[in-house]
């Protein structure tokens, strides 16, 4: 074995890396060209690019009415999408990647979402996301800036709630920058933020408060170390321009794919938000409770509830209330849309719902077996409150 210190063995590899390898800069890499940028590069005229469509098009038996619309879509800029993460888990990027084409809202001309792959190769173009994007290290960089640096030319995508810089200094530290700054400098040109996940919304699980403050707001115990809060009071902290810029809460812990992908494309296609909710979700999406469609709802209005799981009433299908569902208080399309590809959701299986798409559902108060107020996904709300 040598005594070479590992002090020196690192200082040693450093030195032969430096010799052979040298700094990139942003500066040293190319801009990104369109497809129309490339052809007029390489001395391709519209007129010489209109031949070869009206061509192409004979060969599909396309009629020559549709040729300007087709060199439109050809030579057209996808919609830019710059995709951030800070504190979260990866589940709402997760879910994404799983969407699946549905038939149920009028989101475009076919009436569906459509598969993640056609969403990201024909209606955007994802110029940033840590986890999908090809590029890496310095190139990837460079995607970000040339994506962020055209004004409303860009929909900006956060998961994860931000830590705040003097309460959580250090907890979010990314090429010397805090999260409060990389959003600011993302958000800056941004056509519209979407918050995606009930972290990036409401604070999320980062943002909890717990039971001890909940009972005692005086108790600094569970407070999150990190002072995370959601996006929409980041950018009301920055003030100015980004106090009014566009926000849509996609919230949900995960949100369910197609209501990512769903309001995604509802932008790209619509250039504006769908109609929000108070909490700034999409109605279409948000607009009922799931209770509301809950193939138990029958249940509850007859007074019959699950007492115990695998009781009598849980293997007859009644109403999970009492067992903690908070469906009656919580707005998502989980019993319309369904998870899975339509495969089912949380009742489905016998499980209440947990509220996840509620600002701070985490410290959600409802009732426990002693009929006091508490703190807990199995404490029930009180029947007597909740409307038919």
């Amino acid at each position: 074995m040598s005594n070479v210190s590992k002090k020196e063995l690192r200082t040693s590899i450093a030195s032969r890396l430096s010799q052979h390898m040298e700094v990139e800069t942003l500066d040293e890499w190319p801009p990104i060209e369109t497809l129309g940028d490339r052809l007029a590069n390489s001395g391709v005229s519209r007129r010489s690019f209109m031949k070869y469509c009206i061509g192409l098009s004979a060969m599909m038996a396309i009629p020559i009415s549709l040729m300007p619309k087709l060199v439109e879509a050809a030579l057209a800029k996808k919609t830019s999408v710059v995709y951030l993460s800070f504190q979260e888990c990866t589940g709402c990027l997760e879910s994404l990647v799983n969407v699946f084409p549905n038939t149920r809202y009028n989101l475009s001309a076919t009436n569906s979402t459509d598969s993640i792959a056609n969403i990201i190769l024909s209606a955007l173009s994802l110029d940033y996301q840590e986890t999908l994007m090809a590029p890496s290290g310095t190139q990837a960089e460079i995607s970000k800036a040339a994506a962020i640096a055209n004004p409303e030319s860009y929909i900006l995508v956060v998961d994860g709630s931000l830590p705040d810089d003097k309460k959580g200094a250090g907890y979010f530290i990314q090429h010397g920058m805090t999260g409060l700054d990389l959003l600011k400098e993302a958000a800056t040109n941004a056509a519209a933020i979407v918050s995606v996940g009930s972290c990036a919304s409401f604070g999320g699980l980062p943002a909890a408060k717990g039971p001890a403050n909940l009972i005692n707001p005086t108790n600094a115990r569970g407070v999150s170390p990190t002072g995370a809060t959601s996006i929409k009071a980041a950018l009301d902290g920055f003030g100015g321009i980004y106090k009014t810029k566009p926000v849509i809460n996609v919230s949900g812990c995960p949100p369910i794919a197609e209501v990512i992908a769903g309001t995604l494309v509802y932008w790209i296609i619509n250039n504006k938000a769908p109609e929000l909710d108070s909490s700034l979700r999409p109605k279409m999406f948000y607009g009922e409770t799931v209770h509301e469609e809950c193939y138990r709802k029958e249940f509850f209005e007859e007074g019959l509830f699950v007492k115990s799981f695998d009781d009598a009433g849980a293997r007859a299908g009644h109403c999970l209330l009492m067992m903690g569902c908070k469906g009656p208080t919580t707005h998502n399309a989980c019993t319309t849309l369904k998870w899975n590809q339509r495969t089912g959701h949380p009742m489905e299986a016998g499980h209440g719902c947990l509220g996840c798409s509620e600002p701070d559902f985490w410290d959600k108060k409802s009732i426990n077996a002693q009929g006091q107020q508490g703190v807990g996904f199995y404490n029930h709300l009180d029947p007597a409150t909740i409307d038919d």
